[in-house]
């Protein structure tokens, strides 16, 4: 099968415009979070405990008891954050597109190489994004969703980009499908909860310190709800990186022979597996809860980081074609 040329290069101009469209939400999310602090702030005044004055002839004490008319809290105008919305969604599209496009123009999958995962990956991490953004406010991940997602944009159109072709002989097979679009999900998810884990750590110092100076972080929810949104996620992502695992065993002895042969991507991938086993156990385990667990959480993505920047790129093993080209 040859490769269509012209809709490759359609391909590259539609992830360009994505890449443009996610740097202004990623601005618009980041002015969101600008300001707030200051959003905090007005709401904490108008919700304060007020008194009024019960006159007594000339002059009344002070009644704390005395009737108080509710706080009133004006909606807070978030127009940055809209714009973040409208504009992750544009490149959303875009994106998706321009991962289509690619695949219709190999006439196969589209991830057959690093270049093709972070591209299709990080498509997925937005689309998981936006999908929660249906059931829950989640804006103020905007900045530490969409940032990730331009930094692997970029690393893949400067670093890792691969033209357009083929397949090798051993990736072929229906597991392509099965075993990559699933450890795109998990892999999305981890990249979600590995936000939430850092916001929660650097919110939790916050409250421990009892900082009281305003910053960005008063916008966001408590240390314990970003704990426990984290956690959730890891819980759903975790059953899907294990079915990963198991998927690419049976792969792998439809192209080679034998499910295990020790190859430094299944060891990196069965590496990841026992440290996010560890965190979910960790997080069910008494004196494991809070920053311990969660400094287990930050090791499991950063061993997902080693496995795709490292061992795909320096490890010669099965999967060295999945490298630079």
């Amino acid at each position: 099968m040859s490769v269509n040329e012209n809709l490759a290069t359609t391909a590259n101009y539609l992830l360009y415009g994505s890449m443009a469209s996610y740097t202004v939400a990623f601005l618009g999310f980041t002015l969101d979070l600008a300001g707030g602090a200051a959003r905090a702030e007005r709401v904490a005044l108008a919700s304060a405990p007020q008194r009024e004055l019960a006159a007594v002839g000339a002059q009344g004490p002070l009644r704390d008891d005395a009737p108080t008319a509710p706080p009133v809290v004006p909606p807070a105008r978030r127009k940055a954050a809209g714009i973040g919305v409208s504009l992750t969604l544009l490149a959303v599209l875009l994106h998706v597109a321009a991962v289509a496009v690619r695949g219709v123009a190999t006439q196969r999958p589209p991830w057959g190489n690093m270049y093709e995962f972070a591209t299709a990956g990080s498509a997925v991490v937005a689309l998981v994004f936006v999908a929660t953004l249906r059931w829950r406010d989640l804006r103020y991940l905007g900045t530490f969703v969409i940032g990730p997602v331009l930094l692997m944009l970029g690393l893949a159109v400067t670093v890792l980009y691969t033209r357009a072709g083929q397949l090798v002989p051993s990736l072929k097979s229906v597991w392509l499908a099965i075993h990559v679009s699933v450890a795109f999900i998990s892999s999305a998810l981890f990249t979600i909860a590995f936000s939430l884990t850092v916001l929660y750590l650097v919110q939790e110092r916050r409250e421990r310190s009892g900082a009281a100076k305003r910053s960005f972080m008063d916008a966001l929810p408590r240390a314990r709800e970003l704990d426990l949104a984290s956690y959730r996620l890891h819980a759903v992502a975790f059953p899907l990186w294990t079915f990963t695992l198991v998927a690419g065993a049976i792969w792998a002895e439809n192209a080679w022979g034998r499910y295990w042969g020790w190859d430094p991507k299944e060891v990196w991938t069965f590496v990841i597996w026992v440290v996010y086993a560890g965190y979910l156990h960790a997080r069910a385990t008494r004196g494991w809860q809070g920053r311990k667990a969660a400094t287990l959480a930050l090791a499991g993505y950063g061993c997902i980081l080693f496995n795709f920047l490292v061992v795909n790129i320096f490890f010669v093993g099965f999967h060295s074609y999945a490298g630079v080209s």
